[in-house]
């Protein structure tokens, strides 16, 4: 095996710390640096999720696109050995192009020749508003840290087309949007003894609300992490303005969500957000109605999904591709405890907007009136 040698990388002055780019400063197995995209129509015909990842302690890098259409969800999922080359953001038939940073990015994923009505993409996104940081956001169970993400999160506009099962989406502004956020630092990979904190930390109730949201003149970003008894250890409630537009920024103070659920779940049909104006004078509400849900936990790899994980390693040049039946709840029990993303049609101050409402309860939460992981919605 050939020594260690600079990367292409290192011509450039962007390090951070007397190593190569190749190399992060931190030695944690479960470091990560990847990014999520939501391409979604406005009527909910269909919900497009993908995002790539690498992870550079675990020497692995990893992608997945899943398009919910109907009661199905067609998956896409590939994994390989991370090179040298970090520029190169393609793994299997997917891959993410950074055409202008910031502004433009093309996300494809090739046909399966085997699969003609498989799903494949080709979509230009391109940014409507500024990116903007999310709250620095950090979990610890006991005393050992099981989070820490920096993220900015951006809303735009979509073009191109989606193949799947036979029928073509072609994606036009005013008729499709997307958002995206891009996150990096230290997330479990499983495969891992959870020890001690695992064991005496298991927390007893986890309640998350992560709401992008597009409007023509603003975009409106609200964050909300509780525990069981609805103490908030992450909050975000911003208002933001088109670059040039000569208006800054703004809090729109504490976010507080009434959900509506189904009846017999924790599946969220609607919701308010209530929020506060600049000057904390006058309430504003956000209005949520769902119009299509994508669980995570089902092809996209998120815990706890049974098949495949971000970060796992699944040999050198592992695609695969499946469709799940949606039309049954109890076919896949375990998606109930993960989180769901829900393209929302939203109303604010007489505006509609259009983005995504994810959300996930787990366990007790107190403010909700769930008392255990069993308790659902009358």
């Amino acid at each position: 095996m050939p020594a260690d040698r600079p990367v292409a990388l290192d011509e450039y002055p962007i390090h951070q710390a007397p190593l190569s780019m190749k190399h992060l400063v931190s030695g944690d197995r479960n470091a990560y640096d990847r990014c999520i995209f939501h391409v979604f129509d406005h009527t909910g015909r269909a919900v497009l999720v993908l995002g790539l990842g690498v992870y550079p302690n675990a020497g692995v890098i990893d992608a997945y696109a899943t398009l919910r259409v109907g009661d199905e969800l067609l998956a896409v999922r590939a994994s390989d050995a991370l090179t040298d080359d970090r520029m190169n953001l393609s793994v299997g038939p997917l891959s993410v192009t950074v055409d202008v940073p910031l502004r433009q990015l093309t996300l494809r994923c090739a046909a399966d020749p085997d699969d003609p009505d498989g799903l494949s993409y080709d979509v230009t996104w391109t940014a409507e508003f500024p990116a903007v940081w999310e709250p620095h956001h950090i979990q610890r169970r006991g005393d050992r840290l099981m989070l820490e993400g920096r993220r900015f999160v951006q809303a735009g506009h979509v073009t191109g087309t989606i193949r799947a099962r036979g029928e073509e989406f072609t994606l036009t502004p005013g008729e499709w949007t997307g958002t995206r956020d891009r996150s990096w630092g230290v997330r479990p990979i499983p495969g891992e003894d959870g020890g001690r904190a695992a064991e005496e930390h298991r927390p007893e109730g986890f309640h998350w609300l992560w709401i992008p949201v597009r409007f023509e003149d603003r975009f409106l970003m609200v964050i909300a992490q509780e525990d069981a008894d609805g103490h908030r250890t992450l909050s975000e409630a911003l208002q933001v303005f088109p670059e040039g537009s000569g208006r800054h920024d703004v809090q729109l103070g504490w976010p507080h969500t009434e959900i509506r659920y189904r009846s017999g779940t924790r599946h969220p049909v609607g919701a308010v957000v209530h929020l506060t104006d600049p000057a904390g004078r006058k309430p504003l509400e956000l209005g949520v109605q769902i119009l299509a849900s994508s669980p995570l936990a089902v092809g996209a790899g998120y815990p706890p999904a049974a098949d495949w994980q971000h970060g796992t390693w699944q040999g050198r040049g592992w695609t695969d591709r499946r469709v799940y039946d949606l039309s049954d709840p109890t076919a896949h029990p375990m998606a109930a405890f993960g989180v769901t993303d829900h393209s929302a049609r939203f109303t604010l101050d007489g505006r509609v907007g259009h983005g995504i409402f994810e959300h996930g309860s787990f366990g007790r939460h107190e403010p909700s009136g769930f008392a255990d992981y069993s308790s659902v919605a009358p």
